[in-house]
């Protein structure tokens, strides 16, 4: 039973990563006169990049918009079996030598260009932890047109590559794609970030290229890991605190590229790709960005995350994209009506950058979607149309899969990636979405000149969830650098610039906005017993009470299983009130003003909530027996007058 289940999920899931198997390409058509290059993509932009709600921003605080693609090949191109050095054992027929494709047939300005004329602005560079570690050069054939990389080593073709691509003005998201130089996806030992390595070997790879790349501003991101999935016996997870649970490990990595190598970048999480085993009658699905809503991050520092999520037309929500042997009767994306799709892509994805003001409204970067030259159905066609439709009605970020690809093979017949919008022949000769005879070039041009959002976007109030239930979640740098406050005990810290908000009952969860509120003279007052609650002052009759001194605010909390441990608190900038405030219970019920901000932040606990105007000075509980000795009431007091 154990081979069969083996055998079934390997035809299954390798059917359902990031590409379908490669049908013979039709002969290669003459070049056609290219279109006129979408203007936008020239706009200038000011490094760094960060968040503000749903968009990205440069330096200036000015829209920009990820018009992206995946420039693939450092990640690995052999599909697992049969002789490397042949390559009819990689990824269409293409041997990549574990760097970018192309470098072998067309110079680095050439391609540049190409990118350029395509109206792209920014690059997802794929690379895998193997080509981080490997010493020998590349041969010289793998760069026969651009002969000043012979001799380097796939790392060193790599930083010449995000060089030149900074250069031309081009940011840059590094991608970790895989762990081995193999070809992506399925079954392939690269199912998740830490198969085959610790998830602290992960986040030191990340931390070292990180470094690598901090002096150049233009490499702005940092996109964590490619399309989480199961491996042949166990599923990834979101918040179950085990080894395999993927929103913990990019938590940890995120907040240790951004305070070890580089505070700069933005942070790229991607959803879960793939759960269960794909048979009709057993749960299996696509989570994509759906556990978000319930659980989000909330990350050193705080205007750097941005989510991701990948679609392809033909595999869908619970369908892994097999053919044939063990295909489920689930819908594929490129089977659902224009209404259904987008439906379902607002329920997988959009929801994060549409519902505003929630703890886990973030950018949604559609990194991934694509769709081969030589596609000739009318559903799948159809469903190129209608979902580049979609990312140009909702203003998304995106970036194709791929970039550059082959169109014929090393001994010039046709061949290679019908799916790459850039194809050159052996002598660099190109053709694809620049050409006019391309049945893509007419939905591609659409989706990169598509009106969207340009200029400054205003900052306004953010929302950040922290999370107790299995770890510390320190969000701020100043009290990460005074040391720990509470030894032993599960801690819960605002991100420097925010307030604590709201607490839950049970779950160890908490609130925070931002907030101007806190003194820049720095200091924080750890709160265990009631020795700041004044005489006459008794706000919630009957339970303990940690209440701030005065003249501070709370900031964070602690739990020694579900008991409240202490209270963490900050001095304010401005005078605050001494006396008055409200006790807001919520030990029997939510407890959270109408039109409340930040969203359900402790989905399925009861929970409470100061005003937007008003902060939090203390939290009270009880220990009485038969009673839950976690947050029971908060003490809200008004904000001073701005």
């Amino acid at each position: 039973m154990k081979s069969l289940l083996r055998a079934v999920l390997s035809v299954l899931l390798l059917a359902g990563g990031t590409l379908p198997a490669v049908a013979a390409p039709a002969p290669v058509p003459a070049p056609q006169a290219a279109p006129a290059p979408p203007a936008a993509a020239d706009a200038p932009w000011t490094p760094p990049l960060s968040t503000r709600g749903r968009y990205i921003v440069d330096a200036r605080g000015e829209r920009f918009r990820l018009r992206s693609g995946n420039w693939d090949g450092a990640q690995g191109s052999w599909n697992g079996s049969g002789d490397r050095n042949d390559p009819a054992t990689h990824h269409a027929g293409q041997d990549s030598h574990g760097i970018p494709l192309g470098l072998d047939r067309v110079a680095l300005p050439a391609l540049l260009a190409d990118f350029r004329a395509l109206g792209l602005n920014s690059v997802r560079l794929p690379f895998s932890n193997e080509m981080l570690h490997t010493t020998a050069p590349v041969p010289d054939s793998a760069v026969a047109a651009n002969p000043a990389l012979r001799g380097r080593t796939p790392l060193q073709v790599y930083d010449a590559v995000v060089s030149a691509l900074t250069d031309a003005g081009f940011a840059v998201i590094l991608n970790n794609h895989t762990g081995s130089t193999r070809w992506c996806c399925g079954l392939d030992g690269n199912e998740r970030w830490n198969s085959g390595r610790s998830t602290a070997q992960w986040a030191d790879d990340w931390v070292f290229l990180a470094r690598r790349y901090r002096d150049n501003p233009r490499v702005v991101g940092a996109d964590l890991y490619n399309e989480v999935r199961r491996d042949t016996w166990d599923d990834p997870n979101w918040g179950l605190g085990d080894a395999h649970d993927w929103q913990a490990a990019s938590q940890e990595a995120a907040d240790r590229i951004l305070t070890e190598a580089n505070p700069d970048l933005l942070i790229v999480i991607e959803g879960i790709n793939w759960t269960g085993i794909p048979l009709d009658g057993l749960a299996h699905g696509r989570p994509t960005l759906t556990p978000v809503r319930t659980l989000s991050h909330t990350l050193v520092v705080s205007d750097k995350l941005v989510y991701s999520a990948h679609f392809y037309g033909y595999t869908g929500p619970h369908h892994s994209g097999a053919t044939g042997l063990g295909e489920t009767h689930d819908p594929r994306y490129q089977d659902m009506t224009p209404a259904q799709l987008q439906q379902t892509l607002y329920d997988q994805a959009f929801f994060v950058s549409a519902e505003t003001g929630t703890h886990f409204t973030a950018p949604v970067w559609i990194s991934e979607f694509g769709i081969g030259a030589d596609e000739s159905a009318a559903a799948p066609r159809a469903w190129f149309q209608n979902f580049t439709g979609d990312l140009a009605a909702s203003d998304a970020d995106f970036a194709y899969w791929p970039l550059v690809g082959w169109s014929t093979t090393a001994q010039g017949a046709p061949g290679g990636d019908s799916w790459a919008m850039l194809r050159y022949d052996a002598t660099g000769r190109r053709t694809g979405v620049l050409d006019a005879a391309d049945w893509r070039t007419a939905p591609w041009t659409a989706l990169a000149t598509a009106p969207g959002r340009t200029g400054p976007v205003p900052a306004g109030p953010s929302w950040y969830q922290l999370d107790t239930s299995h770890r510390d979640h320190v969000a701020s740098l100043r009290t990460r650098a005074a040391g720990d406050w509470d030894t032993g005990a599960r801690k819960a810290v605002c991100p420097d610039g925010a307030r604590l908000a709201g607490l839950s009952h049970t779950g160890g969860y908490g609130l925070c906005t931002t907030s101007d509120l806190r003194s820049p003279a720095g200091g924080q007052t750890v709160v265990r017993d009631e020795a700041y609650v004044p005489a006459g002052g008794d706000w919630a009759g009957g339970y303990t009470k940690f209440q701030c001194p005065a003249g501070q605010f709370l900031i964070g909390y602690s739990e020694r299983g579900e008991r409240v441990s202490a209270a963490l608190c900050a001095p304010a900038r401005t005078a605050l009130a001494t006396t008055g405030g409200r006790t807001v219970w919520f030990d029997r019920g939510d407890n959270r003003p109408a039109g409340a901000g930040g969203g359900d932040f402790a989905s399925g606990h009861y929970k409470g909530q100061c005003t937007a105007s008003e902060y939090a000075a203390g939290i009270a509980f009880t220990t009485r027996v038969g009673s839950r000795p976690s947050p029971a009431a908060l003490l809200c007091r008004t904000l001073p007058a701005a």
